[in-house]
């Protein structure tokens, strides 16, 4: 039997939305700050914050919004902090929650680019974010243990898990994975209840060849041009188109900025790409923030700030818009277990990033240490992430200070 999240009702606004506006500021200000470790890192803290220890809602509801922002292009942790926002102080929550996760991250972007064009390369930061990346790590890992204790009830879902996993770790599309593994769950529950009725059962398999070649084309597939003019204008326009289409991880990201501004552009270098790329993965909050660091490297503050507010700004705009429409989704017989799938898929490209996470974390047995001292602690203690980064933090300026002695 296949079992699966039932799909709840959406509840609205609170009606003393405006009484819990600190509170949203106060959480995301404080995760834009302390939230390093890429997408999943940031879910698998918010998911601290507003289930395990605010209890906001609950693992079933925080799943949703999971699978209903990875259905929307952009980035998807920004998104999920928004919609939260949403959910906890009405539409100025939406634009706080936003705005307080973002911020952040903008502004030490910021600062280092203006070290980069001021000095022509970055700081060493890399004793800092030795002991804080196995905290991360444990993080998510231990986000995935209590929200596959929800989501993974029977043995299909486990089975498109692991589908999902594989072809995530052989690159295949995000997008495709997740629309995919709904369908796939959603199929594979449908001929479970057909079957148990009596009634013949037909599934129907995607063709994974054709939406595959579809997506890799989807704005990737470009050529070499002759450089064009900067202006702020085509700035500003380009990081908003990016910013409504772009599914996936930071890898994907990289490809859309390298086919605008390196070869359609030629505004960037491959180098000076790598360095803003580089930038947004050490630095806490959205990883979208590149766009800040880009911006201000080719036209100063005013770049900077244009660049953040177009890549983001579709963000805004999505969750507004799909807040009626999830809620449908979730009442509807038919579409609540394909949306119960992608919230499976979801996991799965989770817990791809994770392994992803741990291949660049776990590089000696100190970091393997840090990783499972912290998730152990997370399993018994309801302890605030927030510490555990910190902790890392000194363990990473500890070792390498006895190091350099």
């Amino acid at each position: 039997m296949i079992a699966s999240p039932q799909p709840q009702p959406e509840p609205s606004a609170p009606a003393s939305s405006a009484g819990h506006l600190p509170e949203v500021a106060r959480l995301f200000l404080r995760l834009g700050f302390t939230a390093f470790g890429g997408p999943a890192a940031h879910i698998a803290m918010m998911r601290d914050e507003v289930v395990r220890r605010r209890q906001w809602i609950s693992d079933e509801r925080f799943l949703d919004l999971l699978g209903i922002t990875n259905l929307i292009p952009g980035p998807n942790s920004t998104e999920l902090a928004i919609y939260l926002g949403y959910l906890r102080a009405g539409w100025r929550g939406l634009i706080v929650a936003g705005i307080c996760f973002i911020g952040p991250a903008m502004a030490i972007v910021l600062a280092l680019a203006w070290a980069y064009v001021t000095y022509g390369g970055l700081p060493q930061v890399g004793w800092l974010f030795y002991g804080i990346q196995p905290v991360v790590v444990a993080i998510v890992a231990n986000a995935l243990w209590g929200l596959g204790r929800t989501a993974l009830r029977g043995v299909w879902p486990l089975v498109v898990v692991a589908l999902v996993l594989g072809l995530d770790l052989l690159g295949w599309s995000p997008l495709l994975l997740l629309f995919g593994g709904g369908l796939l769950f959603a199929g594979g529950k449908f001929v479970a209840q057909r079957t148990h009725s009596g009634a013949p059962a037909v599934l129907l398999i995607p063709r994974w060849s054709q939406l595959r070649t579809g997506m890799a084309a989807l704005g990737l597939v470009t050529t070499a041009s002759a450089a064009v003019p900067f202006s702020l204008l085509t700035l500003f326009l380009t990081f908003l188109k990016i910013g409504a289409v772009l599914y996936g991880s930071g890898y994907v990201l990289l490809a859309f900025l390298h086919n605008n501004f390196v070869l359609n552009l030629g505004w960037l270098t491959d180098r000076q790409l790598l360095d803003a790329v580089s930038v947004g993965q050490f630095t806490p909050g959205p990883v979208f923030t590149t766009a800040t660091f880009i911006g201000y490297l080719l036209g100063g503050w005013a770049g900077g700030l244009l660049a953040t507010l177009a890549i983001f700004l579709p963000s805004f705009v999505f969750v507004a818009l799909i807040h009626p429409f999830a809620a449908r989704l979730r009442r509807n017989p038919l579409t609540a277990p394909l949306l119960a799938g992608v919230n499976v898929a979801a996991l799965a490209l989770m817990a791809g990033a994770m392994i992803q996470l741990g291949q660049a974390a776990l590089v000696d047995w100190l970091t393997v240490v840090l990783a499972l001292g912290a998730f152990a602690t997370l399993r018994r203690f309801k302890l605030n992430s927030f510490w555990l980064i910190v902790g890392g933090a000194a363990v990473g300026v500890l070792r390498f200070w006895m190091f350099a002695r």
